[in-house]
């Protein structure tokens, strides 16, 4: 039996012996800091928003500052919506 064969075989034992199936969500964060002048924060904010929208900032993984990894659950994205809501 070669190597391969034998990963193999091992993976479909690892399976069969698995009795549940989880759902991991991974979350990303980027974060990118850009100098704005502005009359105001608010408008500097406005200003970040709508150069982000229009593509003139692009984050990619050289922006990446953390990568969590954690059960998947509808609350999760429940609370995510609600505070994006609040913003």
């Amino acid at each position: 039996m070669s190597y391969d064969d034998l990963k193999e075989n091992t993976r479909e034992r690892e399976v069969k012996v698995m009795s549940k199936v989880y759902q991991i969500e991974i979350e990303e964060t980027l974060q990118k800091v850009v100098k704005i002048k502005a009359n105001s924060l608010e408008d500097a904010i406005n200003i970040a928003h709508d150069r982000y929208r229009n593509e003139e900032y692009i984050l990619n993984e050289d922006n990446l500052m953390d990568t969590e990894f954690r059960e998947y659950k509808d609350e999760v994205i429940k609370e995510k919506k609600h505070k994006e809501m609040e913003r």
